[in-house]
């Protein structure tokens, strides 16, 4: 069957061609011009059968010349196996612009060779970015593209987190929706899931496991589930998570005793089945740091003798790629390069790159939002609050509404940004020391092809008896 609205195929000419609903690239060269921008704002900001479109024809180029999501499971295992070392996966929360500041992280990629980097999106963020799972999938894809990037992309479930007191009220259902948003994610393409129930864990029990227990019985039912959805071919990389961050520190102990718990359960849910390939812990951050009255960010006292014991012991006893730090965009540049120094596997970074949006965007601009948060994001200013500590801890919350307007901010104002966000990824790749690790990935990291049809005005999987299924 011929594909739906076909008018964003046409715009590339004889360079993309589609036939019979099949997608064939003539010209890659053509995918790095400005057709590739029209295409991915119909994909985000087009309606009806045209938007389906431009998703399908994004996943479709990108599955043709070899940008495929994929899971970074393997590369973790290998990991743990001590097989590679020397460099901390920077795992990037991209929430706002999203589409050029993702350009940039790829262009940093291109030039650096690297491969092994995840971009993420969290529960929270999803809902106050405006960003549902196919869309900001799309979007990384159509980024890579325009730049030039070849090879596995990693697409990340972060904090698909149970809140703790819709737990409390209703578990079923709390666990229920976290499901429910895995399937949505697993469906778009995110084939690495972070599973956070740390939000459950009770240190007023008297034992660790005990503390522990409703944490890993439910992020192995949440795991479990994980694993039965993931499509033929890949293993889904699942994170768990022992220390909610911004409380107390993590220790050896409460590693072991998630662990050990973690693994009864999950083999009595699904035997066999593939465990965790990471497990993140608190070592002292916080998200998004400590905003003080004049608008700074308090200095963080990180624990790294914590972090570099609870990697080696997630490596070597549990054959997992090591710990995640979570909340270090807003480190001090100098504590960047101590990561990979103690084999940090995983670290997670968002308000940083934000901070640099918001501070380089147009002044009016950034007043309009200021003054929409005054109306309403109001309730969450806390009592003393100076205004630069309220707009600092809510202005993420704009970032869905004015999704569009920001999009359009002007292409002299874009090109700071460029320079910034280029400046800031190629310092944060270099300390991070992932430059080369294209390698590493292309060696242990394979991305099946999953071709999608048009039916109707929306994308699904081939099938089964399709020929090119699974090719």
């Amino acid at each position: 069957m011929q594909a739906q609205g076909t008018a964003p195929a046409n715009a590339f000419g004889d360079d993309i061609e589609v036939q019979q609903g099949r997608l064939t690239v003539r010209n890659e060269s053509a995918l790095r011009t400005e057709r590739m921008d029209a295409l991915v704002r119909q994909a985000v900001f087009g309606e009806g059968q045209a938007k389906d479109h431009a998703q399908w024809m994004i996943w479709e180029t990108a599955q043709a010349v070899g940008v495929r999501p994929a899971s970074i499971h393997d590369l973790y295992a290998a990991r743990g196996r001590g097989e590679v070392h020397g460099f901390t996966v920077p795992a990037i929360n991209v929430r706002g612009m999203a589409y050029d500041t993702a350009r940039a992280i790829f262009r940093t990629a291109v030039r650096m060779h690297a491969g092994a980097f995840i971009l993420e999106i969290a529960r929270s963020e999803i809902a106050y970015t405006g960003q549902r799972p196919t869309e900001y999938l799309t979007v990384m894809l159509a980024a890579a593209l325009r730049e030039g990037f070849r090879g596995p992309v990693f697409i990340q479930g972060d904090h698909f987190q149970v809140n703790a007191k819709k737990f409390a009220a209703d578990p079923t259902g709390e666990v229920a929706a976290v499901k429910q948003l895995a399937l949505e994610a697993v469906s778009a393409g995110f084939y690495n899931i972070d599973v956070d129930t740390s939000t459950l864990v009770d240190i007023s029990l008297p034992t660790l496991d005990e503390q522990q227990e409703r944490n890993y019985e439910t992020a192995s039912e949440i795991a479990a589930y994980v694993r039965s959805i993931q499509p033929a071919g890949v293993t889904i990389s699942v994170g768990g998570e022992i220390g909610e961050v911004g409380t107390q520190n993590s220790t050896v102990p409460e590693l072991r005793a998630f662990m050990a718990g973690f693994i009864r359960s999950l083999e009595k849910r699904a035997p066999g089945a593939e465990g965790l390939s990471k497990i993140s812990v608190q070592t002292g951050t916080s998200h998004g740091g400590i905003v003080l009255p004049d608008g700074n960010i308090a200095a963080v006292k990180l624990d790294l003798d914590a972090l570099e014991q609870l990697s080696k012991v997630a490596r070597d006893e549990f054959g997992m790629a090591g710990a995640v730090q979570h909340g270090a965009s807003t480190l001090p540049e100098s504590a960047f390069d101590n990561f990979p120094r103690i084999e940090t596997a995983e670290i997670h970074l968002a308000t940083n790159f934000q901070n640099i949006l918001f501070d380089q965007m147009p002044a009016e601009l950034r007043e309009k939002i200021y003054r929409w948060l005054d109306e309403n994001a109001k309730d969450e200013r806390k009592k003393g609050d100076s205004d630069e500590q309220f707009y600092y801890k809510s202005r993420k919350k704009a970032l869905g509404p004015f999704k569009k307007e920001i999009w359009d901010i002007p292409d002299p104002v874009k090109e700071k940004l460029a320079q910034a966000y280029d400046r800031t990824y190629t310092f944060l790749f270099e300390q991070l020391r992932i430059g080369g690790t294209s390698e590493a990935v292309s060696r242990f990291v394979s991305a099946p092809v999953q071709r999608r049809r048009i039916s109707g005005s929306v994308a699904v999987e081939a099938a089964p008896d399709d020929p090119d299924a699974g090719e």
